[in-house]
């Protein structure tokens, strides 16, 4: 068998496997009562079963370490293995967070040390060791920031095919066929995730997922940084909707003296919705900014590399305008209702 049909293989694995287990997953949350309620802090209107995101983590860990390790420019064995424990890490206290809640600072925990163990892995490959807080912090965030984005029907889940093929083409383009195939592996298995939360969803991802979906783009990102660093500007180009839409929130709650850490329904992304956007067109919303201004902006940014970090900051001041602007849209609508209502 040749590296092409192997690599295929790869790939339609992933996604058999995604669908196989979210499949069962639907079946299990239904017995075992594991029921997202519609509620104040919801976007969602029926109780919808949770942690199909099972699916996506048991696909990936069946293919990715073994794409890093078999395919050309392949990884060295203690990342291999750094990536598959942390992976393991997080979705496993996702996965005991969908059964029964967990405190916050146990969870974080977990989170930061798992981000901690793949910079330590790679910087005994290489990296210098001043970056291992650095990225320890940076993995957190990514956890938590796609956790916060997992509210709508399909968006997290058509987030992670965007970004997995987008790093898969980065990395192909600088000859890293290992870690290509990595990525595609990892966007097929959030596609046959999709094919059960596309609205209106079968079943939710749920923190098993959410969080791991957080791990593996910055762990790809991060290993992309390691080859060339100047990859890491269209890599997070590619993120700008997620990082712009959870930042800018959770910066605003924050200066406006709201207790940040505590559930809410304030993300761009839930304004849409509870100003009357369905879940689909929200998503086809993000979808449009991932494919009209991230997509070609981050081609911009790989294919001229001294221009990538004006690129790069152009982006983001574009998605903080279109996020001011989509947000005072959105609240113009929802008070337009209320009055409409009260009169």
């Amino acid at each position: 068998m040749n590296l092409v049909s192997l690599a295929i293989g790869m790939v339609l694995a992933a996604l058999v496997i995604a669908m196989v287990v979210v499949r069962g997953a639907i079946a299990y949350a239904h017995r075992r009562g594991m029921m997202d309620l519609p509620g104040q802090r919801r976007s969602h209107t029926l109780p919808t079963p949770r942690g199909g995101g099972i699916g996506i983590v048991v696909a990936v860990l069946l293919t990715v370490p073994a794409c890093l390790f078999v395919f050309p420019a392949r990884l060295s064995f203690a990342v291999i293995a750094a990536l598959a424990i942390s992976t393991i890490l997080v979705a496993a206290v996702g996965w005991w967070d969908d059964h029964a809640s967990l405190p916050v600072l146990p969870r974080f925990g977990i989170q930061l040390l798992s981000a901690g163990l793949l910079a330590v892995a790679l910087a005994s490959a290489g990296m210098s060791w001043w970056w291992v807080p650095v990225l320890m912090l940076a993995g957190g965030w990514s956890i938590n920031l796609h956790n916060f984005m997992d509210g709508i029907d399909g968006l997290l889940a058509q987030q992670v095919i965007f970004i997995g093929l987008g790093l898969a083409l980065i990395a192909q383009a600088a000859i890293q066929p290992a870690m290509a195939v990595a990525c595609a592996c990892l966007a097929a298995a959030a596609a046959g995730f999709w094919y059960f939360n596309r609205p209106r969803a079968r079943i939710f991802m749920g923190d098993v997922g959410s969080g791991t979906m957080g791990l593996l783009i910055f762990a790809f990102t991060a290993l992309l940084w390691q080859v060339d660093w100047h990859l890491i500007w269209p890599a997070l180009i590619l993120s700008s909707s997620f990082v712009a839409d959870s930042s800018l929130t959770l910066l605003n709650r924050m200066v406006s003296g709201r207790r940040w850490y505590t559930a809410h329904r304030e993300h761009l992304y839930q304004w849409m919705v509870r100003s009357g956007f369905t879940h689909a067109t929200g998503g086809a919303c993000y979808l449009g900014w991932n494919m009209l201004v991230a997509a070609p902006l981050a081609f911009l940014a790989w294919a001229c590399p001294t221009w990538a970090v004006p690129v790069f900051f152009g982006t983001y001041l574009i998605a903080t305008a279109v996020w001011i602007v989509m947000k005072r849209q959105c609240l113009r609508r929802v008070g337009n209702k209320g009055r409409h209502v009260a009169t």
